[in-house]
């Protein structure tokens, strides 16, 4: 974004109109303003959300929406990850998306889940762009899209004001990072580009509904915002227009409608083009909500503590805010979606299993006896007085009567406490070799690692499909 138009864009003003410094963004930005370590950092939530979408792909919801739309009778254009199957470019996105968030293993920090958004989008728009895509062009796409998305979620309040009226953020507000990837990627000119966004707010949906019986409706949400800002994308690029002043405190428009009374429309341009809102996003080592993560380590962290076995810890406290025990304070574990949304479950998991990846999470695992006694001695006290934004405080006592407290204010994966190279590789080969032979997953992971000099960003994207002998 050059300076000149930045600097008109630092606050409100008469006549300030926030959508179009966020056009002027997406379509000013080139890729050498990029810090390279954003690059180097944006590479690492890239193959991070192939790895979760991989490993997804062959989840019980991935694989009914696939049956679903692959009846369409529609074009054969973008790959289905770690399937032998092409499809629409929007069908790609809304499969790829749901197939990124199936198993809650997507970064999060941002939408709340961009990964699962912007990149499904991204990646299913290349075959309808104009000309080859470089991955410059793919990776400055991706930190558009993660910037938008969050900035429209910051506008709307922020996480948990947004979350706890009710919508789920990555659908109401992922749907404009992916209109704005795919607006960069398919170069709409400043007018296209108003109109993608535009068109975005009136695709904008996703409720919290899921949470109180397991359902999985949540991992649709990200598909759907995906598709959805395809759509608005190339619906723009058609020449149908959308409203130019969406943000604007009027009736219909985005922030009047989804945050009328918390709405901060400053944070939509605050810092544009200087702070860059993919490095505060998290990558994650747990197949849980991120709610549950500071929690995990903190369990771990005292049972070492104390230097006993789990068969030594007689009773667990939790102390929490109200919206995290809204969030994740059930004991719901009927379903993998609502044991991954339980932190009780989470605690558990890791005192009894020594781990909460994705195998801490399997049906035998659910009803085993050890598990689901540690979840019974678990007490969740709930403090009003905790921030909504905060994390919770842990207490483990031994039935010899000793007892340690501990709150992690840093989790793992957070960016101030990040997976290092070897344990983000390590995940991503484990994930992708769900879905593709491990040669062809060790070679998507260093082309996407050297993303930057790739000329067609098109044939790191055929990696994703697996090879015929794998199949």
């Amino acid at each position: 974004m050059p300076d000149t138009l930045l600097s008109q864009h630092t606050g409100a003003s008469a006549g300030f109109n926030p959508q179009q410094a966020l056009v002027d963004f997406i379509t000013g930005t080139p890729y050498d303003q990029l810090p390279p370590a954003l690059v180097e950092r944006c590479k690492r939530h890239i193959l991070d959300t192939l790895g979760a979408g991989l490993a997804g792909a062959g989840s019980q919801v991935a694989q009914e929406m696939t049956r679903l739309l692959a009846a369409e009778n529609a074009a054969p254009q973008a790959a289905v990850w770690g399937a032998a199957l092409l499809t629409s470019a929007r069908n790609a996105a809304m499969l790829n998306g749901v197939a990124a968030h199936a198993l809650e293993l997507d970064d999060t920090g941002g939408c709340d889940h961009s990964g699962a958004v912007v990149i499904p989008a991204l990646l299913a728009i290349l075959p309808l762009c104009p000309q080859p895509v470089s991955g410059k062009a793919v990776i400055l796409a991706t930190v558009i899209g993660y910037d938008i998305a969050r900035r429209v979620l910051e506008a709307c309040g922020g996480y948990s004001a947004h979350n706890g009226a009710g919508w789920h953020s990555t659908a109401t507000c992922g749907v404009f990072g992916a209109a704005a990837a795919a607006a960069s990627l398919l170069e709409l000119n400043a007018a296209q580009t108003s109109s993608a966004l535009g068109i975005a707010g009136s695709f904008s949906g996703g409720l919290w509904g899921f949470i109180h019986d397991g359902s999985q409706s949540k991992k649709l949400h990200a598909g759907r915002a995906a598709e959805g800002g395809i759509l608005a994308a190339l619906s723009a690029r058609q020449g149908i227009t959308g409203p130019g002043a969406l943000f604007d405190d009027r009736w219909g428009g985005f922030l009047a409608t989804f945050a009328a009374d918390g709405a901060t429309p400053a944070a939509l341009t605050q810092g544009l083009a200087r702070v860059w809102k993919l490095e505060r996003c998290s990558i994650k080592p747990y197949a849980s909500c991120r709610g549950t993560h500071a929690a995990i380590d903190a369990a771990g962290l005292l049972l070492d503590r104390l230097n006993v076995g789990h068969q030594e810890i007689d009773k667990i406290e939790v102390r929490l805010c109200p919206f995290l025990n809204d969030m994740c304070g059930n004991a719901n574990l009927h379903t993998l979606a609502a044991a991954q949304m339980s932190l009780p479950y989470a605690v558990a998991a890791r005192l009894v299993f020594g781990h909460a990846g994705l195998d801490a999470y399997g049906e035998p695992q659910r009803r085993d006896p050890r598990l689901l006694a540690m979840m019974a001695r678990i007490e969740l006290r709930v403090d009003p007085a905790l921030s909504a934004d905060g994390e919770p405080e842990i207490t483990l006592q031994t039935r010899d009567g000793d007892r340690l407290t501990l709150r992690v204010e840093i989790a793992l994966g957070n960016p101030a406490n990040p997976l290092s190279d070897r344990q983000l590789r390590d995940k991503f080969l484990s994930l992708a070799a769900k879905a593709l032979p491990a040669t062809q997953a060790q070679t998507l992971w260093a082309r996407g690692m050297n993303l930057e000099h790739e000329p067609d960003a098109g044939a790191l994207a055929s990696l994703l499909i697996p090879s015929h002998d794998f199949i």
